[in-house]
């Protein structure tokens, strides 16, 4: 299933977006598309069984906001230098263990909205990435297999990344992960029943109509279950959390001089295998 979130920021409803395309109007059934739902199996049972019939009501989506399609997401884990061709591009050596570092949930927009360039910023940067939602609680797991079991399903999510604030400011990621507006949802979720093998998705990502990252999630170093399991022994994933699995080479940061990084009116759209397609133009904050 295709389940996503729709109208004005803080405001959103849940819908579905059935085989043929169609937006369907999911309110009727349940509250919203949350850690509560997506740890109910029965409830997403319901939906299933809904949609199977052809009979929930139909929303006209013209001129409607996408929102971000997990509401009240309680933390959003990142993973860094998850693939190799980025750790290349950067100088850096493929790590022994997983990177983490967490992005504040009020990070989160919708996939359309727009980004905010942080006042002073001159290294504003781009990042496609696989995102992974929770859908049941995960805590000291033991294996990949078991991380993989914990997976509610998938989402197109953008990093957007401000790199001396991450780098060059005290020495800390969290300056120049934590922006507002810098993580971009969705546009859907798709669950895990739809995506057989997380490890075979194309990423890419565009700016101002020129393609800067062509990546598949085959080269993450440490794959999706591999990545549950590990941030379930440092901390417990609930319903609804959101985890970024990382991004493949071609940000900015690995580019030559002069950097292209981000200004105001550029244009980046992104897009992951069978996940969806975002588009956002960047604004001054």
């Amino acid at each position: 299933m295709k389940l996503l979130r729709v109208g004005t920021a803080g405001r959103e409803r849940p819908a579905l977006l059935d085989a043929g395309g169609t937006l369907r109007d999911l309110s009727g059934l349940v509250a919203d598309i949350d850690g509560a739902l997506l740890a109910d199996a029965a409830a997403l049972g319901r939906i299933r069984a809904a949609a199977g019939t052809g009979e929930l009501p139909a929303l006209d989506g013209t001129g409607l906001r996408i929102g971000p399609p997990v509401g009240r997401i309680g933390k959003v884990v990142c993973i860094g230098l998850n693939y190799h061709d980025h750790a290349r591009e950067t100088g850096a050596e493929p790590p022994a263990e997983p990177v983490i570092f967490l992005k504040a949930a009020d990070t989160v927009v919708g996939p359309h909205d727009t980004v905010l360039i942080p006042r002073g910023s001159v290294k504003t940067d781009w990042e496609v990435e696989l995102a992974v939602v929770i859908g049941r609680t995960a805590r000291y797991l033991e294996s990949a297999e078991e991380g993989l079991a914990r997976v509610a399903g998938y989402a197109v999510a953008h990093d957007v990344s401000e790199r001396e604030f991450q780098i060059e400011r005290g020495g800390t990621w969290d300056k120049g992960k934590n922006c507002e507006t810098f993580n971009p949802l969705g546009p859907w979720l798709v669950t895990a029943d739809e995506v057989p093998d997380p490890q075979g998705l194309s990423l890419r990502l565009w700016v101002n109509g020129e393609l800067q990252q062509d990546g598949t999630t085959a080269d993450q170093i440490f794959p999706v279950g591999e990545v549950v399991r590990y941030v379930s022994r440092f901390m417990t994933l609930y319903p609804g959390d959101v985890i970024n699995t990382g991004t493949p080479a071609g940000v900015a940061m690995g580019r030559a001089e002069p950097k292209p990084y981000l200004r105001a009116g550029d244009v980046v759209e992104l897009e992951v295998g069978g996940l969806g397609r975002q588009r956002q133009v960047f604004g001054g904050g």
